[in-house]
């Protein structure tokens, strides 16, 4: 966390202990750039690595709705919200997504959700007929 803000966000609150401690941050909070990179590496392992996705049209919304601190253990859900043959892609669909990212608490419940977001990706269309 610290090693990406010291590279990519060094604002204050993401990269000096003693001033986010005695700031009404309380400490030091993650980059919300470094956040959403926690939540794509769970989409492309758990995701993509398993289906014929392709690149993304974008994202539609992206949240930040709470600080992420170190040691916060976190907890990504993805809905499938509508997918269509794409009209930009032929032999793609467009598949809408909400997911959120939620802060876990001692016993591995939800906790606060930190990050929610709204994005396409384009998947390659089977065959009709084709198991998969």
């Amino acid at each position: 966390m610290l090693d990406f803000a010291q590279r990519f966000d060094p604002q204050w609150y993401h990269v000096d202990e003693e001033m986010a401690r005695q700031s009404h941050h309380g400490g030091l909070i993650a980059s919300g750039f470094f956040t959403v990179s926690l939540f794509m590496r769970a989409y492309v392992d758990h995701v993509l690595s398993r289906a014929a996705g392709d690149a993304s049209p974008g994202l539609e919304e992206l949240r930040w709705l709470a600080p992420v601190r170190p040691g916060d253990r976190l907890a990504v859900r993805l809905v499938v919200l509508a997918s269509k043959p794409s009209t930009a892609r032929p032999g793609f669909g467009t598949v809408t997504f909400s997911a959120s990212m939620d802060r876990l608490n001692a016993v591995n419940k939800p906790e606060r959700e930190v990050l929610r977001t709204r994005f396409r990706g384009w998947f390659v269309m089977r065959e009709p007929g084709t198991a998969g």
